[in-house]
């Protein structure tokens, strides 16, 4: 009798300690599933931020060319001026108005064409500023790829060992009930 006693009280622990482990086990996949919306906030965000550095980088490749285009326009109007420096040599008597006014043009457009190539510098600094950023976004979401796999692969592990642990608890219970039953049983007998 009392080793039934025993037995029950044994079998009760057990039952106790695999609940037990199935409210630990509940908790590490709650805490995985947070870990991975974590990891998944995380990887929209940087999505967003690569998108932002994708605009700024289209913004900076039109302000090259809008600054090409301005040389472009510089050097021509550099030609233009040459052109009308040598009609002005024919025309020696108007050569001092024009070549002044010749000179002011030019004065301009080399300096446009300074403004441009200082613009077209910075412009390539500056893309060469979100290109390092972009590869180390790139590498960043690599390693947040990673992680997120990992935490993928520890979810469905606790998820496994649960499935495991309730399928034990029932067998447990199952156990338990018939250990009962006998144990009524044999009560009845002796009584």
């Amino acid at each position: 009798m009392d080793a039934i006693k025993k037995k029950m009280q044994m079998l009760k622990l057990d039952k106790e300690n695999a609940l037990d482990r199935a409210e630990q086990s509940e908790g590490d996949k709650k805490g995985a599933e947070d870990r991975t919306k974590g990891l998944e906030d995380d990887l929209v965000a940087l999505q967003k931020k690569l998108k932002g550095t994708e605009d700024e980088l289209d913004k900076y490749s039109e302000a090259v060319k809008d600054a090409q285009e301005k040389l472009e326009l510089a050097e021509k109007k550099a030609g233009d001026a040459e052109g009308e420096v040598s009609s002005l040599n024919r025309r020696i008597q108007l050569v001092e108005e024009e070549l002044d006014r010749a000179q002011e043009r030019l004065a301009t457009a080399l300096q446009k064409l300074e403004e441009a190539e200082k613009a077209a510098d910075e412009s390539e600094r500056g893309m060469k500023v979100i290109e390092n950023r972009a590869l180390k976004d790139e590498e960043k979401m690599g390693v947040q790829e990673i992680q997120l796999k990992e935490a993928k692969n520890i979810a469905e592990d606790s998820d496994r060992k649960y499935e495991e642990v309730a399928r034990k608890l029932v067998i447990v219970e199952t156990e338990l009930e018939r250990t009962e039953e006998r144990a009524e049983l044999n009560e009845g007998k002796c009584s």
